[in-house]
């Protein structure tokens, strides 16, 4: 399966953020991709990390999720689109998972909330989902998640992803090794591959990757640069070696 993993720039509106999901699905699909990943609410945009970003509109969210089906259809892509998303529990940070016929197959929500996020109202989730696409099954963990709780990483893993995915937004930061080896111990300690995707930030120090089931880093976008990257993924690759052999039993 070949995968996109989107880096681009942070969206001044949630109409530019629409107009750049769209523009990305084209050129991956033009790239022959079957499946592209976008960063971490990049409809409206992440708050709390330096940007303006509007004030909360479910009815454009809804269009934003229409929109984004009738282009996968058009161009016959799977899309992960993480958005912003309100329900009946509150707000969500989240990540939609679009096949390449327009429908919706559901969406991952993050469910660990970095306490930074917590003065904006951001509600965990509850829940964690295994999607598949053309026999390819995959998780997703959403920043935070998957830097500082790798449990749902593995989470995953143990029920058979080949890869998960890392919609994410990491900038300027004290400790950019942190983030580089997490990503190497995310996908080595689970034997699958790792697909983490950031913004193109200004003095970014960890920027979007894709790491084998070996811990290899198997493409790496340039900091500061918007740029499609892709890859051919060989899930047989992925044997989920140490994830298959975790005893459940000795966890809390």
């Amino acid at each position: 399966m070949k995968i996109g993993l989107a880096q681009v720039r942070f969206p001044k509106s949630a109409a530019e953020g629409v107009e750049t999901v769209e523009n990305c699905m084209k050129q991956a699909a033009e790239e022959g991709c079957n499946l592209v990943c976008f960063p971490e609410s990049i409809v409206p945009g992440l708050r709390g990390v330096g940007f303006e970003v509007e004030t909360y509109n479910h009815e454009i969210q809804q269009n934003t999720l229409y929109k984004v089906k009738l282009c996968a259809k058009q161009l016959k892509l799977n899309v992960i689109l993480p958005l912003e998303w309100r329900d009946e529990l509150g707000m969500h940070l989240t990540a939609f998972v679009i096949d390449e016929n327009g429908k919706e197959l559901g969406y991952q929500t993050k469910n660990q909330i970095d306490p930074a996020e917590d003065q904006f109202g951001y509600k965990p989730g509850n829940g964690r989902q295994l999607f598949e696409i053309n026999g390819v099954k995959f998780g997703i963990v959403i920043c935070h998640e998957g830097w500082r709780y790798p449990e749902t990483v593995r989470w995953a893993a143990v029920r058979g992803a080949s890869i998960v995915f890392h919609p994410q937004f990491t900038g300027e930061v004290p400790d950019p090794q942190f983030y580089d080896y997490a990503m190497i111990a995310r996908s080595t300690e689970n034997g699958i591959y790792f697909a983490s995707v950031n913004y193109a930030l200004e003095n970014q120090k960890s920027t979007t990757s894709l790491l084998s089931p070996k811990g290899e880093c198997l493409i790496k976008a340039k900091a500061e640069k918007q740029e499609l990257l892709t890859y051919t993924i060989e899930p047989g690759e992925a044997n989920r070696l140490l994830a298959q052999r975790l005893l459940s039993n000795l966890l809390l």
